[in-house]
């Protein structure tokens, strides 16, 4: 193993890595530390590619944390899932630093399929702790002419030496505040499909707990794609009419001339009795979808029926007794609509005796990823198709994007990302199945696409601005830093090379 000449460039190589180990305890999360540490050993040994994970402590067949650089999404597949396990595996059984200038032609690692498959030329691979291994640290191809030097694997030790009791007390600190908040609501709820474990849920669980069981109306508020109507359905299903008809009916979507015929009934020319809507879940519940769609005449008759339980189907000349319990949503502000004259504040009195609101996804973004986990595998179950998974990249996309339509937005790009994927005989899909921006005319972009496109313009050009100083661009833009380096890998971003 050749040993490289002490210059001033490796010097201060060196140098800029202590200095920046340092500063790793100032990170309060494993992934910005893991990100800023492996950026910090790559540029100190040249290296072409880097990877580094560190194992879940409670279990180390799982890997909680980890990243990569210099890889492209197919090839960080890889080597996460095949590529060099053989060499990683050694490095953490040794507990040693295994070094080799070609592993094609290593004698320890030349039969493994994973080195053979991919090729793997000059690696370093470090593991991260002492006796039990916390991590692993793999670098693979140097930028520079020849292996791996004494002064790498010197380098690599102390990196692996210094990060360890820092990643480990983060590791310990996340575990810790890694509570989910609706595990015991979900024991004693049926949430089916209620995904997310975020405060914000866990509080809207709560109030679900609270009213199920009343025997009121209940008015459920929130944007566009909340999943107003699936809050709906869990307080029904966890309500004493569980075993009752749940009818849903949408006021935005029957013309006004039939709404009053469908929700209450009408007698024909014959006086025989075609029942509505609240006839149909007698004994059950009601759901009402934006109720500010319903018009004055048919809001007249419904807070007759919330008053008394009587109404009268449509050209009827006697009241009809029904037993359904109301829930309604609403998208819109409700006030401003009594205020403008189209919805009877009577009526608002009358239903929001019990209110729900529902956070929006900006306001449980922790629960995106999941979100999108769950409507991938819906996808593949509804379509019958084969294994089809989020890739990491596409992953970081999802985390990276605002999703103003909420989960309904969400629901239908990752379905549609999962059939694109299926078409091209893909496993995984990737960012470019879910967002297609680059194939459109400006003009043809919906808001989602457009705001990626702006986005990434902004970032490029604050990154450009700042000599790509990420924490100068982070202050610059107010966002964290781990979320700048997220967008940068969301978006794909490099930094142009320019002149030596």
């Amino acid at each position: 193993m050749a040993e490289a000449p002490l210059d001033h460039e490796r010097v201060f190589r060196e140098r800029d890595l202590y200095r920046g180990l340092l500063n790793l305890n100032a990170h309060s999360s494993p992934d910005a530390c893991l990100e800023e540490a492996l950026k910090l050993v790559v540029a100190a040994t040249s290296a072409s590619q880097g990877y580094l994970e560190i194992f879940d402590p409670s279990d180390q067949s799982e890997t909680s944390w980890w990243c990569g650089t210099g890889f492209s999404d197919e090839e960080l597949n890889r080597v996460r899932q095949l590529v060099s396990r053989g060499i990683i595996a050694e490095a953490v059984a040794t507990g040693e630093v295994v070094v080799t200038a070609s592993a094609l032609l290593d004698p320890r690692f030349r039969d493994r399929d994973s080195v053979k498959r991919s090729k793997i030329d000059s690696v370093l691979c470090a593991p991260v702790g002492g006796d039990a291994p916390l991590g692993v640290l793999y670098l693979s191809g140097r930028d520079t002419p020849g292996p791996f030097t004494d002064g790498d694997v010197t380098c690599s030790k102390e990196f692996s030496e210094h990060v360890a009791p820092i990643l480990q007390n983060l590791v310990r600190r996340t575990h810790a505040a890694d509570v989910d908040p609706t595990s015991e609501l979900r024991q004693r709820l049926n949430l089916d499909e209620m995904v997310g474990r975020s405060d914000a849920v866990a509080a809207l669980l709560r109030e679900v707990e609270l009213i199920a069981p009343l025997e009121v109306g209940v008015l459920v508020t929130g944007e566009k794609g909340t999943g107003k109507t699936r809050v709906g359905r869990v307080i029904h299903d966890n309500s004493k009419r569980r075993s009752q008809p749940l009818v849903i009916f949408d006021c935005a979507v029957v013309s006004e001339g039939l709404v009053e015929r469908e929700l209450f009934g009408h007698v024909d020319q014959q006086a025989a009795h075609s029942p509505g809507r609240i006839a149909s879940a007698e004994g059950g519940t009601l759901i009402l979808e934006e109720i500010s769609e319903l018009p004055l005449t048919a809001q007249a008759m419904l807070l007759r029926f919330l008053r008394n339980r009587e109404y009268c189907p449509v050209d009827g000349d006697r009241l009809v007794t029904g037993n359904a319990r109301l829930i309604a949503t609403t998208s819109s502000d409700l006030h401003e609509c009594v205020r403008k004259g189209t919805f009877r504040e009577d009526l608002l009195y009358q239903l929001q005796v019990l209110t729900v609101r529902l956070p929006s996804l900006s306001e449980r973004r922790e629960d995106i990823v999941p979100l999108a986990q769950f409507f991938c595998q819906r996808a593949v179950e509804k379509h019958k198709l084969s294994r089809v998974l989020l890739s990491p990249g596409a992953v970081r996309a999802i985390e990276a994007s605002e999703w103003r339509g909420n989960i309904y937005e969400l629901s239908t790009a990752v379905e549609s990302a999962v059939l694109r994927a299926a078409a091209q005989r893909l496993e995984r899909v990737e960012a470019s199945h879910l967002f297609r921006e680059n194939e459109k005319p400006e003009d043809a972009l919906t808001f989602q696409e457009a705001t990626r496109v702006f986005q990434s313009y902004l970032l490029r050009r604050t990154l450009e601005a700042t000599s790509w100083n990420v924490a100068a661009a982070a202050r610059k833009l107010d966002l964290t830093r781990a979320h700048v380096y997220n967008l940068i890998k969301a978006y794909g971003l490099r930094r142009s090379q320019g002149p030596d």
